[in-house]
């Protein structure tokens, strides 16, 4: 059955071999490991079985099993994120799903990459998905649909963004999402706790894996996390800290030699100071280069900045 659909959500979506691969490895660590897909489980004897499957694997670093997939920027992360969806709906009846962005401008995006009829749907090609796709709820919607909750789909996917929620906690404060409302007679985020079958997947987790908001996030307790990154550590004062969870490294220099990702342009602005700007504002500034260098065709962009 696994192995079936597998094949079936790897063709449909045209995933690169990367992608495919990193499928597999979902699809291998369920087929070892099945009490992940339960709420009873001993996590020690889990992560010994999973141990043996993925020689890097280490740790989980969370109280519930969470594996990441590190692959090179340019890969294809999101595709990856919708495969993902698909093949746990499909193969093992999961329905709910909640995605975490670091930053707006990702967030902006994901929602766009998850809805239907748009440039990169991440569903497209999938049959299953054509007449009744998945419904999206955001942090910026959430309240409004209590009183539709399951109904437009059996399939539902939350999209939020982490550094809202971090923005929400500081001083000790709870977040909105832990705040009670009327309509579901207890707050989303306990609803979402209560799921038997959520599970969480984490875009760019490098760069909010000690923040409070994810902390908080961690409370929804999940049958199990996906991490997607290109940057498998954290910094710390020691220096990076690698990630003891990775069961998927597919870094820049393979994918370089692979051709999936093109040589990297460095593009630099005359007295440009980072810390003047927030870091949505920052990745704003980074997509709007990388489209000028595009448009360009390599060469360097207008408003004074200049490729290195």
């Amino acid at each position: 059955m696994s192995q079936r659909v597998l094949h079936h959500v790897g063709g449909r979506l045209s995933l690169r071999p990367p992608q495919a691969e990193s499928l597999a490895k979902l699809v291998q660590a369920l087929d070892a490991a099945p009490e992940m897909l339960g709420h009873e489980r001993d996590m020690t004897a889990i992560l010994s079985t999973l141990k043996a499957q993925f020689v890097t694997l280490e740790d989980f670093e969370r109280e519930f099993p969470s594996l990441c997939f590190a692959l090179a920027t340019g890969v294809g992360k999101t595709r990856l994120m919708g495969a993902f969806v698909a093949y746990l709906h499909l193969a093992h009846g999961i329905n709910n799903f909640f995605v975490l962005a670091p930053n707006l401008t990702i967030y902006n995006k994901l929602i766009a990459d998850f809805t239907p009829n748009t440039p990169k749907y991440v569903f497209k090609g999938i049959g299953e998905f054509a007449q009744q796709s998945p419904e999206i709820i955001t942090g910026d919607n959430y309240e409004q649909r209590g009183s539709t909750m399951g109904l437009l789909s059996p399939v539902t996917i939350n999209i939020f963004n982490i550094s809202k929620l971090n923005s929400e906690v500081r001083g000790g404060k709870e977040p909105r999402i832990k705040r009670m409302r009327e309509v579901l007679g207890d707050s989303y985020f306990d609803y979402l706790a209560n799921l038997p079958d959520l599970v969480l997947l984490m875009d760019e987790s490098h760069r909010y894996r000690a923040q409070a908001g994810m902390r908080a996030i961690n409370e929804l307790n999940p049958l199990f996390g996906l991490e997607l990154t290109a940057t498998p550590f954290v910094e710390s004062n020691r220096g990076p800290v690698p990630f003891k969870n990775v069961v998927m490294d597919y870094p820049l220099a393979r994918a370089l030699e692979d051709g999936f990702v093109k040589e990297p342009a460095v593009v630099t602005q005359r007295n440009f100071t980072a810390s003047a700007h927030t870091p949505d504002e920052l990745e704003k500034i980074k997509l709007e280069d990388g489209v000028r260098l595009h448009e360009g065709d390599g060469h360097p962009p207008a408003r004074g900045r200049k490729r290195r």
